[in-house]
């Protein structure tokens, strides 16, 4: 049984692994978090704090530098990393490479099988239309935009009709009345952050050709759906040390 640590463990993401992946024969032994939850005898305030001899990966939803604390832990003591933090920038990116020169890193914007698969499925489709456009839809809590994944995804249409030899026409927009109003462009692709209450996470992607279109949309309801990417990727271990980016290399197709 694969044994982890879940640094952020007091907040959503890391409340939703600490009780999903035991469902999953994954062995949850040790909650690092400075918040918290102080009762339960797992509770390690920083991630320094770990035995390294009790624990095979660190399972990281903390804030961008958790990510490289976790990430000079890991390299230091030769524990797998399994990040699914988001907002992360240039200085924190090197940290990851850094460690995965040692250990096995994993970094995933989403680790919902559905949205994996949605990003696979617009690959396909990307050089047979026009234009693609992104809308990522999250709870009003997020801290970042645009999404990981709606990055991830407009980064992966722009590259296969790159492959495909099909180039996007130009901005049919002329003039934006309101600057910003056509969203953020993300390799050429348009790419629309919504944030409301009520929601959790859920992403759009639209293709328009001459006289048709094409909507891929995948929803996550409830955080327990991110469970079943992150017990996926521990299932693999052990593997060799490099960086792996996003859940595709995961997936297989079925036999």
């Amino acid at each position: 049984m694969t044994r982890v640590a879940i640094h952020g463990a007091d907040g959503r993401m890391g409340r939703a692994m600490t009780a999903g992946l035991p469902e999953r024969g994954v062995d949850v032994v040790a909650l690092v978090d400075p918040n918290g939850p102080a009762a339960d005898p797992r509770w390690r305030a920083a991630v320094e704090d770990l035995a390294p001899g009790d624990v095979d990966a660190v399972v990281d939803f903390s804030t961008p530098p958790g990510v490289a604390r976790a990430a000079r832990w890991c390299t230091q003591h030769g524990v797998a990393l399994v990040v699914g933090t988001t907002g992360l920038g240039d200085d924190v990116r090197h940290e990851l490479e850094r460690a995965a020169a040692t250990v096995p890193v994993i970094v995933a914007a989403n680790f919902a099988i559905g949205a994996a698969l949605a990003e696979r499925f617009a690959v396909l489709a990307a050089p047979f239309f026009t234009r693609a456009e992104v809308v990522e839809l999250h709870h009003d809590r997020k801290a970042d935009a645009p999404s990981g994944t709606a990055v991830s995804t407009a980064r992966a249409i722009a590259a296969a009709r790159r492959a495909a030899g099909r180039p996007t026409p130009p901005e049919p927009t002329r003039h934006e009345t309101v600057p910003g109003s056509r969203g953020a462009d993300v390799d050429g692709v348009p790419v629309h952050a919504l944030r409301l209450e009520g929601l959790v996470a859920h992403e759009e992607i639209h293709f328009g050709g001459p006289g048709e279109g094409l909507v891929i949309r995948h929803d996550s309801y409830d955080r327990a759906s991110f469970v079943a990417g992150v017990s996926l990727v521990l299932a693999t271990l052990p593997r060799p040390a490099g960086l792996v980016e996003g859940l595709g290399s995961f997936l297989r197709d079925p036999a």
